[in-house]
Order: structure tokens, then C-alpha cells, then sequence
């Protein structure tokens, strides 16, 4: 079978299954024997209660007494759905879970189960800073009462602070923070400075959104190096003067762009006359293609926001502000070139892991979202973890309205505003989820001059996202947000004191209106999810447009040429309906493709970093370093005293490990981007890269020991061991940032992508 019949196998078969659910009846049998024991455990005092918790090792007997110290201790008694979902977890599932059914208080029973069962120390991953302090403490009591000592990790917090949060049973922290912790104290030169311990159960937080969408996101700790000039700023300049269609031309799709002869031909004049395709050129040629992207693609308010003096890149799932995170490659300084700014120091890579590798380091892990059936067969087939659909403790009343399609833009804005005015009127809460920040922002303004008032919510105002959304359902409010007001957060109807929940009640709760359809079901499902909580009423609809580009970059080809419509624009076709639906399931392959891919190659640098990484806990941890140097040095070593000898010769192989790693990982980065071109040699790209990443890694090992000798060999240790005589001197500032996928893939993932479009078009 070739290659496009392989693509196109694999793509039909993602769009057919559906993520399959594991059986809870198993689960739901042991709910009458935790009710059982509710009033005997009533009946303990706090003391005889924690003594119980301490002793408990059935699944059923810790959620028994889960139940009864949360309800003595923040007084909230879960109910039997919570339980399921803590009993899902300790089965190393995945639970989804509506919004607003209590996820928090699920996975703290869970992270008291693992504890009992052996499986501690527990980390429950969060998506950020804010919530793993707010959950850690919100839960303190319940832990307390259970006998577990809790702590949380913030980026502000000192190493020492580190350790003492990771010293505690349960311990709260975001994805990035407990990433760059690990790698962090993968360079460490003593045990004592490493502030985690073993990496033994993790309960992830928005397991989709962490799992799935941010799985192939590079966690690096990057350390300082000399600074040379940077001609991406030059590049930026010339750049802007270029006119589109005639000295370059952007790809239909958006997602790429090229030089004219006249493009090249002007920039090369501009530059002094230079070849820009001579082999002395490259420097130059990367900068001006880096800064035509940065110029041409990316767009402010939709890829970024410029605040404060920087640019800030946004994430594209959740719509927030992607915290520490750069693109890769100089594209991030051509950005801040773009518009103006001093570029920030991207700094050599001293090491750097996936959050998909990162959590395959954990023994157990389990997690909890309240939209994983979409992502399960991703979810087994990345982290053999299945899905359990816990049920509403309330039956879900809200009413799910089919898309309402329009012919275009205007149109669909114009009827967009009336509906918003309409229920704006009546006093209905209403919110809109818009998909950037740009739109949400002309979205409001063609409001005011409706005369409708409303809060807008996107990246640029995060820092109030609470206290907006914490009145979202208020009597008459109306709140434009993007994707961000999609997840973590809870809409009481009535607003925050739901002092006016009955008159909202009476005008059928909360209405979501969606602008326009994300990549992703799961985003839209999940602005969904914001109506409709715990049993409330509520309505949900999205209003669509056959110009919105995930329409017409995805379904183009299959939209018919004169759809039946009203006069106002509304598309009453069912071949229309079926292209928007087929345009999201193709987007949503595409980038499932695009994982698959980058995991395969990802695969074999994980499998090298494990034996690097075992290889360094044996020189950190034992002699090993010093026996080699009496074997291989042995005269030498001898007349070394035997302290010096151990500390010279475990600081020499550290450093000459992780500086051949450091060289290694920028390797293996050039030939990953460079190994497409053999595709067009009908080679294979994966075999080519391993036949090219297998025998650098052994040269790598072999490296180490001779390096190590011939360091030994010539360094003074006649009065002691002294690094700079060795000149082994490790960066003076290391810091850490995730690397934001490039928007617009390496070329072998457009390559991938655009076979895939082709593919799911039934081309």
C-alpha cells in the first residue's frame, strides 16, 4: 500500500469511530456499601475519623470516608456521581464530567485513594498558576481531616519553597511548572538541590486540553550565551516595504508564503547585492523568510497581542494568553521586529520535553475533563487510558439549538447583534463566544452602536476574567468573550449572589451564543457547557458563516454553488450543513495527523533521553565517573587524593553529558526540519531521521568517556578541584519557556496537512 492509500485509510478511519467509554456498572455497585457506612463514620470524632482515613485501602472505604471529611470539612457532601468519578480515577481512567458537577472535590478523594494505595506521592497537573493555589487551598481541610499534608507550586516560589510543596502527599501544580521542575533537576550537580521527588501518580486537570491539544508542546530550559547580532531586525525592516502579489504570494490556505523572482530580486538589492541562495547566505535567507511569515501570517489580536512592551502569544484552544511560551525557530523575534520591539533572548537549549513525554514519566495518571469522548481513541492510543462518562447528578435541560447559517459575514453579524438585542431586552443573560480576540472586539463595538452594554473578555484583560465571568449570568448582562470563558470557570444564574437567579430562571437561564465554529468540537462543546449547569435552564446556538475560514479552508470544494436561503442570508441547506460539520471533523483530523506525526519522531528522542537520564542518576549518584578514571587514567588518578578524584570526576562527565545532549537536541532539530526534502526522494522521512538520530546518540555515549578522560588529563588538581581550571563553567542564567507550535508547521507537517485535506475531501 503506498503512502496516500496509507494516509487515506488512517484519516477515514479517525472520521468514522467514535472514542469508545468504559462500563460503570462495576463502579456503581459499590455506592450502596459506601452509603452503608455513612453513619458509622458519622458517628467518629475528627481524631478517630483521620485514623480511619490513615488505615483505609478499599476503593469503597475511601470514598466512604472521603464523603463524610468533606462534608466536616468544607461542608459539601459529594454526591454518588462525584464518587464515580474518584472511583474512575483510582481506576486510572479518564472522567468526564460536566461543568459545574465538581471536578475539584472529585479528584481530591482520588489523590487521598492514590496516597492509601501505595501510589503517592500525587500531583493533580492544573492548567495554571491560579488554580492549582485555588484548589490546593480551597481542598486543605478535606486533606487535613484525611491525614495528607497538601502544597501547591507557583512560578513565583524559590527552589527551597519548591521542595517543601513536593515534600507533601498531594501537591498542586500547573503542567509547565512541574515540567520545567523536572528538567530543571535533570541538570542538578548534587541530589540535595532537586526539589521533586519521584514522579509517581499525576491527576491531570483538563485532561483534554493538556493531553491532547498541548501534548506536543516543548518545555525548555534554555541558558544564557554570548549575544550576537540578530539580522532578523534588518530582515523586518526591508520586509514591510514589500508589496503582496508582486513580491510575494500567500497560499490559499493561509499557512504559507513564498518570495517572487521580483521579491528575491529586490531584498537582494537592498542588501548590498548578495547572492541570498549562496552558501554564505544562509544566516540572511533564514531571517528574511522568518520575517516575511512574522509579516505576512501572523495577525495581531488573532495569533498575538502586543502589552506592555511585548508580544504575547495566544493560545488557539483556550483563547488566554499562552503564558512564557515563544514560537520557535526566530520567528518570535521577528515578531517583536514586526512591531517594533527589542527582541527577547531565546538562549541555547540545555534541554528540553514534551508534556506528552513529561507525563509518560509518571507510573499512574488519570484524569478528568468535562470533554474527552471526542479525543479517546488519542487518549489510548498516546496514554492507553480509556474514557468513563460520569452522568449529571441533575438531568441536563438546556436546549441545544442546530446552527443557524449564513451566506456571509455582514449578514450573519447583523442577525447576530438583533438576537443579542432581542434577549438583551428581555433581561436574559446572555454570552457570546467569539474565536479571537480582533473579533470579539468588533463584536462589542457593533453592539454599542445597537445600544446594548456589555463586558468583553479576551486575552488582553485576562487578569479580570473572575470577576467578568463571576456576573456573566446576571440579570441583563451580556458578555462577548472568546474561547477563554470556555473552561475553569462557573456562571451562577442571577450573578455571583444569584440574588436575581428566579427572574433569570423564568427567562430560560443563560444563553451561549457561539460566533462562528472552532477547529475543535470540544471548544465549542465546552462553550457550551457554560449554560446549563447543575440542572439549570439555559439555551445554546451558533450562528455560522459560509465565509468563516474553517468553512472555507476545509469544505470549500463541497459547498454547492447556489445554496437554498431566505432573503435575510440564512442557508437552509442540507448539503451546507453537512460541509460545516464535515469542515470541523476534517480540521480536527488534520491536526490529529500532524500529533501522530510529530510523535513518531519525538518516540526515539525520548527513548535516548531515559538511557541519558539513567546514565546521569549513575554518575550523580555513585563512583562510576571515578572507577572509570582508575581504569583508563590510572597513574594519574592514583596520586589524585580521593575526595578531589570524586568530585573532579563526577563534575567532568556532568558537564560533558549535558553539553554533548545540548549539542545533540540542536542536531537532531535540524535534521527533523531538514528530513521532508528526502521525502521528495520517495525516501522515508521517519527512517531517514532515525538512521540519522541512532548513530549520533551512540557517538554521543562514546563522547562522553573520551571527553571526560581528556579533561581529567589535563586539568591542574594539585590544589584542589577548581571548575574554571577546567573550564567547565555551566550558563550563569538558565530560564524556561514553552515552545508555541509554529502556526504554521514544519514543512513536513504542511505536507501532511494539505495530503490530509485532499484525503477527508475524498479527493
Amino acid at each position: 500500500m503506498g503512502v496516500s492509500q496509507r494516509l487515506k485509510s488512517r484519516f477515514r478511519k479517525f472520521l468514522q469511530r467514535p472514542g469508545t467509554t468504559v462500563d460503570l456498572g462495576p463502579l456503581s455497585k459499590r455506592l450502596p456499601v459506601i452509603e452503608a457506612r455513612e453513619d458509622a463514620l458519622k458517628e467518629l470524632d475528627d481524631e478517630k475519623l483521620t485514623e480511619a482515613a490513615v488505615e483505609a485501602r478499599e476503593h469503597a472505604e475511601i470514598c466512604a470516608i472521603g464523603r463524610e471529611a468533606a462534608r466536616r470539612a468544607i461542608g459539601q457532601r459529594p454526591y454518588d456521581v462525584q464518587l464515580l468519578g474518584a472511583m474512575a480515577l483510582l481506576d486510572k481512567r479518564v472522567a468526564e464530567m460536566a461543568t459545574g458537577e465538581g471536578k475539584t472535590l472529585t479528584a481530591t478523594i482520588a489523590a487521598y485513594g492514590h496516597t492509601r494505595l501505595g501510589n503517592g506521592p500525587v500531583h493533580v497537573l492544573t492548567v495554571n498558576d491560579y488554580l492549582a493555589k485555588r484548589d490546593a487551598t480551597w481542598m486543605e481541610p478535606i486533606y487535613t481531616l484525611l491525614g495528607l499534608t497538601v502544597g501547591w507550586v507557583t512560578e513565583s516560589m524559590t527552589p527551597q519553597e519548591r521542595r517543601e510543596a513536593y515534600a507533601a502527599d498531594v501537591t498542586y501544580v500547573s503542567v509547565s511548572e512541574a515540567g520545567f521542575d523536572y528538567l530543571r533537576d535533570q541538570l542538578v550537580t548534587d541530589v540535595a538541590d532537586r526539589v521533586q521527588r519521584d514522579l509517581a501518580t499525576c491527576i491531570v486537570d483538563e485532561a483534554d486540553s493538556i493531553l491532547i491539544d498541548e501534548a506536543r508542546v516543548p518545555m525548555v530550559l534554555a541558558g544564557s550565551t554570548t549575544a550576537e547580532s540578530n539580522p532578523v531586525n534588518e530582515a523586518a525592516t526591508l520586509v514591510k516595504e514589500l508589496r503582496k502579489g508582486l513580491h510575494y504570494e500567500v497560499a490559499e490556505d493561509g499557512r504559507s508564503v513564498a518570495f517572487t523572482e521580483d521579491g528575491l530580486k529586490e531584498l537582494e538589492e537592498k542588501l548590498g547585492g548578495i547572492d541570498l541562495y549562496a552558501d554564505d547566505q544562509v544566516e540572511h535567507l533564514s531571517a528574511v523568510n522568518v520575517a516575511l511569515h512574522a509579516h505576512a501570517l501572523l495577525r495581531r489580536d488573532v495569533d498575538y497581542i502586543v502589552r506592555n512592551g511585548s508580544v504575547e502569544l495566544i493560545d488557539e484552544m483556550r483563547g488566554r494568553v499562552a503564558q512564557r511560551r515563544r514560537w520557535p525557530d526566530g520567528l518570535q523575534a521577528a515578531v517583536e521586529a514586526k512591531e517594533g520591539l527589542t527582541a527577547t533572548q531565546e538562549g541555547e537549549v540545555l534541554d528540553t520535553i514534551t508534556v506528552q513525554a513529561y507525563i509518560a514519566l509518571y507510573k499512574t495518571a488519570c484524569g478528568m475533563t468535562a470533554t474527552a469522548v471526542h479525543v479517546g481513541e488519542q487518549l489510548r492510543e498516546y496514554f492507553k487510558l480509556e474514557v468513563a462518562v460520569i452522568p449529571p447528578n441533575t438531568p441536563n435541560i438546556r436546549e441545544d439549538d442546530v446552527d443557524r447559517i449564513y451566506s456571509a459575514h455582514d449578514m450573519r453579524d447583523e442577525a447576530l447583534v438583533e438576537e443579542i438585542k432581542i434577549a438583551h431586552e428581555s433581561g436574559r443573560p446572555v454570552l457570546i463566544g467569539t474565536l479571537d480576540v480582533k473579533a470579539s472586539e468588533r463584536l462589542a463595538s457593533q453592539l454599542e452602536a445597537a445600544g446594548v452594554p456589555c463586558s468583553v473578555l479576551n486575552a488582553k484583560n485576562d487578569a479580570e476574567e473572575a470577576e467578568i465571568i463571576a456576573e456573566a449570568g446576571a440579570l441583563g448582562a451580556v458578555t462577548v468573550s472568546t474561547q477563554m470563558a470556555g473552561r475553569g470557570v462557573d456562571i451562577r444564574l442571577g450573578g455571583s449572589d444569584e440574588k436575581d437567579r428566579d427572574a433569570v430562571v423564568e427567562l430560560g437561564g443563560l444563553y451561549v451564543i457561539g460566533s462562528g465554529r472552532h477547529d475543535s468540537r470540544r471548544v465549542d462543546d465546552q462553550l457550551r457547557g457554560r449554560a446549563g449547569r447543575q440542572g439549570d435552564p439555559g439555551r445554546s446556538v451558533f450562528f455560522v458563516s459560509l465565509e468563516d475560514e474553517l468553512v472555507f479552508r476545509h469544505a470549500g470544494d463541497i459547498l454547492p454553488a447556489s445554496p437554498r436561503m431566505d432573503i435575510d442570508g440564512v442557508v437552509h441547506d442540507s448539503q451546507v450543513e453537512y460541509a460545516v460539520e464535515h469542515a470541523q471533523r476534517v480540521a480536527e483530523g488534520v491536526n490529529h495527523e500532524i500529533h501522530k506525526n510529530t510523535w513518531r519522531y519525538s518516540v526515539v528522542t525520548e527513548q535516548q533521553r531515559l538511557l541519558l537520564a539513567e546514565r546521569r542518576e549513575r554518575l550523580l549518584t555513585s563512583e562510576v565517573a571515578a572507577i572509570m578514571l582508575l581504569e583508563k587514567v590510572k597513574e594519574k588518578a592514583d596520586e589524585t587524593d580521593e575526595d578531589v578524584l570524586s568530585e573532579s570526576a563526577r563534575a567532568i562527565a556532568l558537564f560533558h553529558l549535558d553539553r554533548l545532549w545540548v549539542d545533540h537536541l540542536a542536531f537532531l532539530s535540524e535534521v527533523r526540519e531538514g528530513v521532508h526534502l528526502r521525502a521528495l526522494g520517495k525516501l522515508d522521512p521517519l527512517d531517514e531521521f532515525h538512521r540519522a538520530a541512532v548513530p549520533a546518540f551512540q557517538e554521543l555515549l562514546t563522547q562522553v568517556e573520551t571527553r571526560t578522560i581528556a579533561t581529567f588529563e589535563e586539568v591542574d588538581l594539585e590544589d584542589g578541584w577548581q571548575p574554571e581550571r577546567a573550564e567547565i563553567v555551566r550558563p550563569s542564567a538558565t530560564w524556561t519557556y514553552l515552545v508555541h507550535d509554529n502556526p504554521f508547521g514544519s514543512e513536513l507537517d504542511r505536507l501532511i496537512a494539505a495530503v490530509g485535506r485532499r484525503l477527508t475531501s475524498g479527493g
